[in-house]
């Protein structure tokens, strides 16, 4: 990014931080909609334990991709880390609120 002045930084970590919450929110429910799946089969059809196993996985390495991709510093880029009620940023010291 180039440079961005204080309050361009408080936006755009707000809107990371807001996806960041949607992806938590929506990875949530998929899992337990897994786990309905999981314990009803028959439910929307025939899948295995095997295929919804596998569906959780990729659930669980999908949010981890976009964490790792969505949650950095607007000024540094660096990973914030998991607090997801950060101030400041712990490498470059930018106000993120």
């Amino acid at each position: 990014m180039k440079d961005l002045n204080k309050e361009q930084i408080v936006q755009e970590f707000r809107r990371r931080l807001n996806r960041q919450l949607f992806a938590i929110s929506l990875t949530f429910l998929l899992l337990i909609f897994f786990v309905l799946v999981y314990r009803r089969t028959d439910l929307f059809g025939e899948f295995s334990s095997r295929d919804i196993s596998a569906a959780q996985v990729i659930t669980i390495i999908a949010f981890i991709g976009f964490s790792a991709w969505n949650w950095r510093c607007p000024s540094c880029r660096k990973y914030l880390g998991k607090d997801i009620n950060r101030e400041a940023c712990r490498n470059c010291g930018a106000r993120l609120r």
